[in-house]
This record gives C-alpha cells, sequence and structure tokens, in this order.
C-alpha cells in the first residue's frame, strides 16, 4: 500500500472519483465540476489537495483535503472534503490507511484537528469513523449559503 499527492495531470481521475462518490451518496446529479475547474482550483490556485492510495501501481481511493483555522485553537486544521475506496478494494484497510496518513500529514504540519462531515443515513461510514475514535459534533449544525443565495447575500 502506498500513497501518492496528485499531479496536474490526474485531474481525470479526480473528477472520476469525485463522480463515483456522488454516486455512492445519491447525489451525481449535484456535480457540476468539471476537469477545467478542478486543475484551476487544485492545482493553479492551490486550495485543496489530493492524495491517493494505490494498491501495485493502480489508483484505488483517494481524499481531497484542504485547510481550515480554528480561532479556539490558535491554528490551522485539516478539513477532509472527500474520502473514497472503489467498491471492489473496500474491506481492505485503504480508507483507515488514508485517514491514517491524513493524520499523519496534520502532524507534520502542526494543525490542531481533522474533521469531516458524513451523510446521516451513511451508517457503515459512521461505524467506521467511531471505531477509529471520532466523535461526532452533535451540538453543531452545519449552514450552508449557495447558488442565487450567495449572490443576494453579497449584494445586501
Amino acid at each position: 500500500m502506498k500513497f501518492r499527492f496528485a499531479k496536474k495531470d490526474d485531474t481525470a481521475l479526480i473528477l472520476h472519483l469525485i463522480k463515483e462518490l456522488a454516486s455512492y451518496e445519491n447525489m451525481l446529479d449535484e456535480v457540476i465540476s468539471d476537469e477545467d475547474t478542478l486543475k484551476e482550483w487544485i492545482f493553479d490556485k492551490q486550495k485543496a489537495e489530493v492524495i491517493f492510495v494505490m494498491e501495485d501501481e493502480k489508483e484505488v481511493g483517494f481524499a481531497l483535503f484542504f485547510h481550515n483555522f480554528s480561532t479556539f485553537l490558535g491554528r490551522a486544521g485539516i478539513y477532509l472534503e472527500d474520502l473514497f475506496v472503489l467498491p471492489e478494494f473496500r474491506g481492505r484497510g485503504y480508507g483507515k490507511a488514508l485517514l491514517k496518513k491524513l493524520a499523519s500529514i496534520a502532524l507534520d504540519r502542526d494543525c490542531g484537528r481533522l474533521e469531516w462531515w458524513c451523510l446521516d443515513w451513511n451508517k457503515p461510514s459512521i461505524d467506521f469513523y467511531l471505531s477509529l475514535g471520532a466523535v461526532p459534533m452533535s451540538d453543531w449544525t452545519t449552514y450552508r449559503i449557495t447558488g442565487d443565495t450567495l449572490k443576494r447575500m453579497a449584494e445586501m
């Protein structure tokens, strides 16, 4: 099992894995991202990073993450946006290995935490995260503004 950071020429693969994850989450119709957009934001603007987990020379899973900041801790953290392992490779430790790798990156970068969201219905993932010692943030509610609402707010 090896890891490698994505390069710009991996953009098609990244988009493919994002769509595979979206399909698993029954949200494929919400994916509007394309290769050009991913290249711009991940590689040109360097707003996110992608790491692959490999079996032999094949990418079997990925994690897309970026830094956030905790004012309470006074330091950056890592926010895991996407974690996905191809279905035929699940149950072999790749998801856990990706999370361990991200934890190691967080520590190497002196980050204060590693965090992510999980869909409420995704019991297999929830059980997996709990088994690793992750703690759900039950006192917090996520809010989101997008699209026309985002534009209206900017104009207020």
